[in-house]
């Protein structure tokens, strides 16, 4: 007898949960659920950049260049996520937790997919700020290569690597070491204005500072499920009691306001 464990619209909305939970992607990006179309069509995007400005004066000398704020279109193609899970009639019936759990790590799985892409859009940053140490001048100086106002009102937020934390620790230790999360564990949340964040496969050498308005995940609204079970199954499938489900997320990442996202270079 065919078994079934759930309907498509309950596992959808499992999927759905998993990739919204893991990581509150307003926080790092703007989110727009408007996304129509199929994988490989191209959407063009306005790439806004800005050109640097600033410059060190002596008395008496002023500015010679401006920044200047221009965009420029760019192709992106619409990327489709799948992935698919496969038990045996006998497993679920076995073991009530096999489906709930598998397809939990569907949405998992698909979330950390679409993760990696988001911050490869960070990475793309143009704008950058040359450091030999991550002390809190070369926050300051990211912050000023950034084309924002009243900074007091602009939530930043930058991606390290674990390794690279540790640098920062150590060249605020004077800044810090009368905070007293600092002086009992090392922790440090926020410098200069910006929200770190340790993240472990962030590229060593690099701390990307952005805004959530950098980049933009274009997204399908819903999740699409399907399931090969029952009289769907084909002979050989049916005959060994095997059961397919796969779920599907339409979407892409962009890097839409280069003038945004700024790096922190460490030397070595």
């Amino acid at each position: 007898m065919p078994h079934t464990i759930y309907d498509n619209f309950f596992l959808s909305n499992e999927v759905e949960d998993q990739f919204n939970s893991h990581l509150d992607l307003q926080t790092f990006c703007t989110v727009d659920r408007s996304l129509e179309g199929t994988s490989g069509m191209v959407r063009k995007i306005n790439v806004y950049r800005a050109t640097d400005g600033t410059e060190k004066l002596a008395m008496g000398e002023g500015n010679t260049k401006s920044i200047e704020v221009s965009y420029t279109p760019e192709e992106y193609r619409i990327l489709l996520a799948q992935n698919r899970f496969e038990y045996f009639d006998e497993q679920a019936m076995t073991d009530p937790k096999l489906v709930p759990t598998g397809v939990r790590h569907m949405g998992t799985d698909m979330f950390n997919t679409v993760n990696a892409d988001i911050y490869a859009e960070f990475k793309k940053a143009t704008l950058s700020v040359p450091a030999t140490t991550p002390n809190f001048d070369a926050f300051v100086d990211a912050q000023a290569k950034l084309n924002l106002e009243n900074l007091e009102d602009v939530k930043l937020f930058g991606f390290v690597c674990a390794d690279d934390m540790a640098k920062v620790r150590k060249a605020l230790k004077e800044d810090l070491k009368y905070v007293e999360a600092f002086a009992k564990t090392g922790y440090v949340g926020t410098v200069g204005g910006v929200n770190l964040y340790t993240k472990k496969d962030a590229t060593a050498g690099e701390i990307i500072i952005a805004t959530k308005e950098a980049v933009t995940l274009f997204v399908k609204k819903g999740t699409e499920i399907e399931q090969i079970t029952g009289n769907k199954r084909s002979e050989n499938a049916a005959n060994k009691r095997l059961n397919t489900i796969f779920s599907r997320k339409y979407y892409l990442a962009a890097l839409t306001d280069e003038t945004k996202v700024v790096k922190i270079a460490l030397s070595a």
